[in-house]
């Protein structure tokens, strides 16, 4: 006799035949015992006591919907252009349905409309059939993954989640694109082209390791592990063929979106606070003093050279990188405590920074003041030609260390720190966001040391015997 429940509940049981009277239920029976329990027997004759029967019947029902799942594809013909017709899928559980674009495309007369996926072996007939199979693959498991967590599982769900609609389900490359999007918008304000193209280039090894290694176009945010990122270095490394320290560099985009959608609450952990990425540090090249006076003191009969070596020189002195040289206007020259100082923000990080003018980036300033169009100090092309000039210039020079524009920045921090200058206030010129970026350049040279020497033995000379 069936315990309570409602009618449609009550439906389901036979009284007399202690059972669920479906028959879309091959793997499951229904049993009632004298304690006033149901059972649910499996096929395997695996017993799960419950404690009332609204339970057997909501896991009934649940397989119930299950059994109904199912994604299939078509074209749109409506949309065809030159024989080309835009694939459409279409997700369809319990009745309800939702459709979505596959965003691919294939010639009208290779479409199977039996098969719902390309005919023949042709390159485009596998290359589609083989999205077709990862978009289905990943519907399933979204459908999966909800049905695991709600009592009722709509088409719509399933296409929002495989979507990204929600944070829940967001995925990777979608949150590259997002991200690369906003990041256009920035670019010539306070976002560099350069770091742009890195973005670019980041999202497309990522999305190349993706298909390599698991047979997928996109990874669900919460799908990624330490194991992902130690896999993705060691892609980049062993097959894209990267040295470890550009391996660091293209690692830090996927950081930051990583790290990010943890902080968003997209995903519950963020992988990286458990894998560290070695950068592999290289000594920071820099120029001495002498190599610095013999590159001031060349000749230089072309005008192109000559500003490449003067904005170098600007940076020896100054410590401003070339993006912030660049940008500098008039406006960033003002009068503090009776000397003219550089007042500004660096791009890369928004940090204000302040250096004085001393005599030879000021010389450098009024040289080029005939040539200004506008505003801005110097007229500057871009950072690729300005550093193949410097090299040409520094081996003219018989300077033979690999020289760029970024070596004078590296310069000035070590002749100001070997000079004495406090390591703070060497970090507040660059605009260093972390007094540990600055240590990088905390270099001893010969001379300094052999200074220092000489100065701790004069001071205690004498006050020791032995």
């Amino acid at each position: 006799m069936a315990q309570g429940g409602t009618d449609g509940e009550d439906r389901l049981w036979e009284e007399y035949g202690n059972r669920c009277t479906s028959k879309s239920l091959p793997d499951i029976g229904c049993t009632f015992n004298t304690n006033g329990l149901y059972f649910c027997v499996l096929r395997r004759f695996t017993f799960c006591p419950y404690n009332s029967h609204k339970l057997i019947l909501h896991q009934t029902k649940r397989m119930i919907m299950r059994s109904t799942f199912k994604t299939v594809f078509y074209v749109n013909g409506s949309k065809e252009k030159n024989g080309i017709v835009p694939i459409m899928g279409r997700v369809t559980i319990n009745g309800t349905i939702a459709q979505f674009s596959c965003k691919q495309h294939i010639s009208k007369e290779l479409w199977d409309a039996k098969g719902n996926r390309a005919k023949g072996k042709s390159r485009e007939a596998v290359a589609v059939n083989y999205a077709l199979d990862n978009i289905k693959a990943q519907i399933t498991k979204h459908y999966q993954r909800l049905s695991d967590r709600e009592a009722f599982v709509t088409a719509e769900m399933v296409r929002n989640a495989y979507q990204g609609i929600g944070t829940e389900y967001e995925t990777l490359l979608r949150a590259f694109d997002k991200e690369n999007e906003a990041f256009a918008k920035r670019v010539g304000k306070d976002r560099s082209k350069r770091t742009y193209q890195k973005y670019l280039t980041v999202r497309k090894y990522v999305a190349e390791f993706i298909t390599r290694h698991y047979k997928r176009t996109d990874m669900a945010m919460n799908e990624l592990t330490e194991d992902f990122i130690r896999d993705y270095c060691l892609y980049l490394r062993n097959e894209v063929g990267l040295a470890q320290s550009s391996v660091w560099i293209y690692s830090i985009p996927l950081k930051h979106i990583v790290t990010t959608a943890h902080y968003n609450g997209k995903i519950p952990r963020n992988p990286f606070a458990m894998y560290h990425v070695d950068p592999d540090h290289k000594e920071r090249g820099f120029l001495t003093e002498e190599e610095l006076q013999v590159l001031g003191a060349i000749k230089l009969e072309n005008p192109n050279f000559a500003l490449a070596r003067d904005l170098f020189l600007f940076g020896c002195w100054t410590g401003i990188s070339f993006i912030d040289i660049k940008n500098l206007t008039t406006d960033n020259i003002v009068e503090m405590n009776g000397a003219r100082w550089i007042v500004s923000k660096r791009q890369k990080t928004g940090v204000t920074f302040q250096v004085k003018l001393m005599d030879i980036p000021m010389q450098i300033i009024k040289r080029y003041e005939p040539f200004r169009k506008d505003k801005r100090l110097f007229n500057i092309g871009s950072l690729d030609m300005v550093n193949k000039r410097i090299k040409n210039i520094a081996k003219k020079c018989g300077i033979e260390k690999p020289v760029s524009f970024h070596l004078s920045r590296h310069s000035f921090a070590v002749m100001a720190l070997n000079y004495g200058m406090p390591i703070e206030s060497v970090s507040k010129i660059l605009g260093h966001t972390d007094i540990k970026t600055t240590q990088i350049y905390a270099k001893v040279t010969n001379t300094k040391l052999n200074s220092d020497i000489s100065a701790f033995e004069n001071k205690i000379s004498g006050r020791f015997d032995i």
